[in-house]
């Protein structure tokens, strides 16, 4: 499944749309990295890989941006835990 994300720079959040629902993940800039802050995919989408296909096109769109992300979401977190390749990505100082 391929996902269409926006950055939807005022909300400041990654979003994608999908039947007709809204899942997204806020984060902050910072000059040390993207903090991935909240994760939240509507009830009638759990289960359906939305919310781990979202964290996945949004450390790939971060890893094109030649940034570094700071996980405090635990969901995108435990997809980094449950995912190694997208280990170093995570800023220094900050462990999954």
């Amino acid at each position: 499944m391929e996902l269409t994300i926006n950055d939807n720079t005022e909300r400041k959040r990654f979003e994608t749309e999908y039947e007709r629902k809204i899942a997204f993940i806020e984060y902050i800039r910072a000059k040390n990295g993207v903090y991935l802050t909240h994760t939240e995919v509507p009830k009638s989408l759990e289960g359906k890989g939305i919310g781990s296909n979202l964290v996945k096109q949004v450390l790939q769109q971060i890893l094109q941006e030649g940034e570094k992300v700071v996980p405090l979401c635990p969901f995108v977190a435990s997809y980094i835990r449950e995912h190694q390749e997208w280990k170093s990505l995570v800023a220094e100082g900050y462990n999954v």
